[in-house]
Protein backbone atom coordinates (compact mmCIF):
# COMPACT_ATOMS: atom_id res chain seq x y z
CA UNK A 1 0.00 0.00 0.00
CA UNK A 2 2.58 2.23 0.92
CA UNK A 3 4.88 1.61 -2.24
CA UNK A 4 1.42 2.44 -4.50
CA UNK A 5 1.04 5.98 -2.45
CA UNK A 6 4.46 6.60 -3.08
CA UNK A 7 4.34 5.67 -6.62
CA UNK A 8 1.23 7.70 -7.76
CA UNK A 9 3.05 10.91 -6.38
CA UNK A 10 6.27 9.92 -8.09
CA UNK A 11 4.12 9.57 -11.41
CA UNK A 12 1.88 12.94 -11.04
CA UNK A 13 5.31 15.10 -10.22
CA UNK A 14 7.11 13.44 -13.58
CA UNK A 15 3.82 13.80 -15.51
CA UNK A 16 3.58 17.82 -14.36
CA UNK A 17 7.36 18.00 -14.99
CA UNK A 18 6.64 16.41 -18.45
CA UNK A 19 3.75 19.25 -18.79
CA UNK A 20 6.62 22.09 -18.09
CA UNK A 21 8.64 20.90 -20.62
CA UNK A 22 5.74 20.96 -22.90
CA UNK A 23 4.27 24.32 -21.81
CA UNK A 24 8.62 25.96 -22.34
CA UNK A 25 8.79 24.13 -25.54
CA UNK A 26 5.18 25.68 -27.13
CA UNK A 27 6.14 28.95 -25.44
CA UNK A 28 9.27 29.28 -27.34
CA UNK A 29 8.09 27.97 -30.74
CA UNK A 30 5.35 30.53 -30.30
CA UNK A 31 7.67 33.46 -29.29
CA UNK A 32 9.71 32.47 -32.34
CA UNK A 33 7.01 32.65 -34.62
CA UNK A 34 7.04 28.72 -35.65
CA UNK A 35 3.83 28.37 -34.26
CA UNK A 36 0.71 30.63 -34.61
CA UNK A 37 -1.50 31.34 -31.77
CA UNK A 38 -4.40 32.20 -34.12
CA UNK A 39 -4.58 28.47 -35.09
CA UNK A 40 -7.82 27.59 -33.10
CA UNK A 41 -5.91 24.10 -32.91
CA UNK A 42 -2.71 25.51 -31.11
CA UNK A 43 -4.58 27.99 -29.50
CA UNK A 44 -6.13 25.67 -27.59
CA UNK A 45 -3.12 23.57 -26.89
CA UNK A 46 -1.29 26.32 -25.27
CA UNK A 47 -4.64 26.97 -23.27
CA UNK A 48 -4.46 23.67 -21.92
CA UNK A 49 -1.18 24.10 -21.02
CA UNK A 50 -1.15 26.83 -19.56
CA UNK A 51 -3.79 26.36 -17.25
CA UNK A 52 -1.93 22.72 -16.11
CA UNK A 53 1.07 25.17 -15.19
CA UNK A 54 0.18 28.61 -14.17
CA UNK A 55 -1.65 27.67 -11.06
CA UNK A 56 2.15 26.60 -10.22
CA UNK A 57 4.31 29.10 -12.02
CA UNK A 58 2.18 32.16 -10.87
CA UNK A 59 2.96 32.41 -7.77
CA UNK A 60 6.64 31.97 -8.25
CA UNK A 61 6.27 34.34 -10.64
CA UNK A 62 5.34 36.77 -8.44
CA UNK A 63 7.82 36.18 -5.84
CA UNK A 64 11.16 35.63 -8.61
CA UNK A 65 10.97 38.74 -10.58
CA UNK A 66 12.41 38.13 -14.64
CA UNK A 67 16.10 38.24 -14.92
CA UNK A 68 17.03 40.48 -17.96
CA UNK A 69 13.41 39.78 -19.22
CA UNK A 70 14.42 35.66 -18.87
CA UNK A 71 11.29 34.11 -16.31
CA UNK A 72 12.80 31.67 -14.10
CA UNK A 73 9.86 30.43 -12.41
CA UNK A 74 10.14 27.82 -14.89
CA UNK A 75 13.01 26.27 -13.59
CA UNK A 76 12.46 27.17 -10.03
CA UNK A 77 9.66 24.96 -10.02
CA UNK A 78 11.54 22.05 -12.22
CA UNK A 79 14.10 22.04 -9.71
CA UNK A 80 11.56 22.34 -6.35
CA UNK A 81 9.45 19.22 -8.65
CA UNK A 82 13.29 17.09 -9.03
CA UNK A 83 13.57 17.90 -5.40
CA UNK A 84 10.56 17.08 -4.09
CA UNK A 85 10.73 13.54 -6.35
CA UNK A 86 14.50 13.09 -4.59
CA UNK A 87 12.70 13.46 -0.89
CA UNK A 88 9.68 11.20 -1.67
CA UNK A 89 12.18 8.83 -2.72
CA UNK A 90 14.33 9.06 0.29
CA UNK A 91 11.58 9.58 2.67
CA UNK A 92 9.87 5.90 1.49
CA UNK A 93 13.50 4.24 1.89
CA UNK A 94 13.23 5.56 5.12
CA UNK A 95 10.09 4.25 5.99
CA UNK A 96 10.93 0.58 4.46
CA UNK A 97 14.08 1.21 7.08
CA UNK A 98 11.80 1.70 9.96
CA UNK A 99 9.67 -1.37 9.15
CA UNK A 100 6.39 0.46 8.32
CA UNK A 101 5.30 -1.78 4.54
Amino acid sequence: MLYSVFWFLNEILELFIYVLIATAIFSWLEAFGVLDSRNRTVYKIGDVLDRLTNPVLAPVRRLVPSIGGIDISFIIVFLLCRALQIFLGGLYGHLLAAGLN
